[in-house]
């Protein structure tokens, strides 16, 4: 059985098999539905991003329904700016292209109910900086869901490292086909861009992804391409990963080690629950 190790998994969690069968039966992990979990296949490697259809339900259709009918195999990283983000999903490769399917609205904010499982990690000026699943958030405290007709507080996604968000023209309803790797924190797409998914292995292919001219935005002579690009579910089920998510009480202890590692500079995106992968 093959094991991989995803963000930076110091704590030695997955040193055997028998390691693997004791933290299944867990309840500080979580498996990640294989209709959730994006596999993209490059040269370079495999980057596995866990899609979130709480935040982000009609972009996270659209990246499903084009990768399973493989709209995006063997499309360009067109744009790849170092310590920003990798671009890709354009039939063109100019940046330019889309699908035939309608564009989408943003979906910049969302709306948390408490069985989102949120994770607090801080508090700022904006509101609780915390975790839904695998994704950072800004979002109201609980005590707001009591005077709201939905009982939900409102919340949306920051893009920090390793967050998917759907790439755009100038109007906010432009979304189609086109995503972006972030491959470092960007406060200015926060709240203008939909985030729907983050990477949960496979940040080091991203960040080997070849970049672009800053010259050019960006743009790649010569760029790296999606060989494939599936979800778990559509997959052969003897060849499909299977991705478990620290959660609970293992989450809110990552965030302590994270936390006394950064100091005075700690930020919510340097938290990124710790990720293992069997099989695939």
């Amino acid at each position: 059985m093959k094991i991989v190790t995803a963000a930076a998994l110091s704590l030695s969690l997955l040193a055997a098999a028998p390691a693997i069968a004791q933290t299944a039966a867990s309840p500080e992990w979580r498996t990640v539905a294989p209709e959730n979990l994006l596999v993209i296949d490059t040269a370079k490697g495999r980057i596995l991003v866990e899609l979130e259809p709480r935040m982000a339900p009609q972009a996270v259709a659209r990246i499903r329904g084009l990768a399973d009918q493989g709209f995006y195999d063997g499309l360009k990283f067109h744009r790849v700016i170092t310590d920003f983000m990798a671009q890709t999903g354009d039939p063109l490769g100019t940046g330019q292209g889309g699908s035939e399917l309608p564009d989408l609205p943003g979906e910049f904010q969302f709306r948390r109910g408490r069985d989102a499982g949120f994770v607090a990690v801080a508090t700022t000026p904006q509101g609780q900086a915390g975790l839904v699943g695998s994704m950072p958030v800004i979002t109201q405290p609980d005590a707001q869901m009591m005077v709201t007709a939905d009982f939900k507080a409102g919340a949306h996604g920051l893009f920090c490292p390793g967050v998917a968000g759907m790439a755009r023209a100038s109007s906010p309803d432009s979304a189609n086909s086109q995503f972006f790797l972030m491959t470092g924190p960007k406060d200015s797409l926060n709240g203008n861009y939909t985030p729907f998914g983050r990477v949960v292995a496979g940040m080091d292919v991203v960040r080997a992804l070849k970049p672009g001219s800053s010259a050019e935005n960006g743009a790649v002579i010569d760029p790296d391409v999606m060989t494939r690009t599936r979800t778990a579910a559509a997959l052969p089920e003897g060849a499909r990963p299977t991705v478990r998510v620290m959660t609970g009480a293992g989450v809110q202890a990552e965030v302590a080690r994270v936390r006394t590692e950064q100091g005075a500079a700690f930020d919510i995106c340097d938290v990124q629950p710790p990720a293992e992968v069997v099989g695939g």
